[in-house]
């Protein structure tokens, strides 16, 4: 007998077999299935932080140490770019990536074309791809190679989150209202 477990808004659901001795069996889940929501719901709460972007402060840093205003999104927007859509092959190499992140719009361009690569890609990845070794190269140096999914988590969504933290932290010293990302914000709450 199968159990459901859980509803996404996406329309998808996770399922349990149940044993015969009415306790959980075990847990068949599609991975693919898994990043797929995961990152809809890591892009949407990008997104919304990407359009409170003040175009007038993207050269502004808390600290003469610190990335930029502008470089900080840049990388959030590339981040999708660089370590989801690109896992159809078996290892990309960085020096070739270009991509134009010097305006509030290029930036969401980018983040937004990178955003529809990495679904595509990851719709075509099995549970096997997924577990298959990346390698991550600039030039002949490798920088890491690790199986797919692990790229993922840590390297794309983890990294993702990493720096939409901080792009949180340049917003809030700027005085940019922000938006809600797991919950509201002190700005949106009323």
């Amino acid at each position: 007998m199968k159990r459901k477990l859980a509803n996404v808004r996406w329309g998808s659901s996770l399922t349990v077999m149940e044993g015969q001795t009415g306790g959980l069996g075990r847990l068949y889940v599609n991975l693919k299935e898994l990043l797929i929501a995961e990152l809809h719901i890591e892009a949407e709460t990008t997104r919304r932080m990407l359009h409170r972007l003040p175009a007038n402060s993207l050269a502004w840093k808390p600290h003469e140490k610190s990335r930029t205003l502008g470089e900080v999104a840049s990388h959030i927007a590339n981040i999708p770019g660089l370590f989801i859509a690109t896992l159809h092959q078996d290892e990309f190499d960085r020096h070739s990536y270009q991509s134009p992140t010097d305006t509030v719009s290029n930036i969401r361009q980018t983040f937004e074309e990178n955003i529809a690569s990495s679904f595509e890609v990851l719709k075509t990845l099995s549970d096997e791809d997924l577990l298959r070794p990346w390698r991550y190269k600039y030039g002949e140096q490798v920088i890491f190679e690790m199986p797919r999914i692990v790229v993922i988590r840590t390297t794309a969504l983890n990294h993702l989150i990493h720096h939409r933290g901080q792009l949180s932290v340049y917003l809030r010293l700027l005085n940019v209202p922000l938006p809600p990302v797991y919950g509201p914000t002190a700005d949106e709450a009323a």
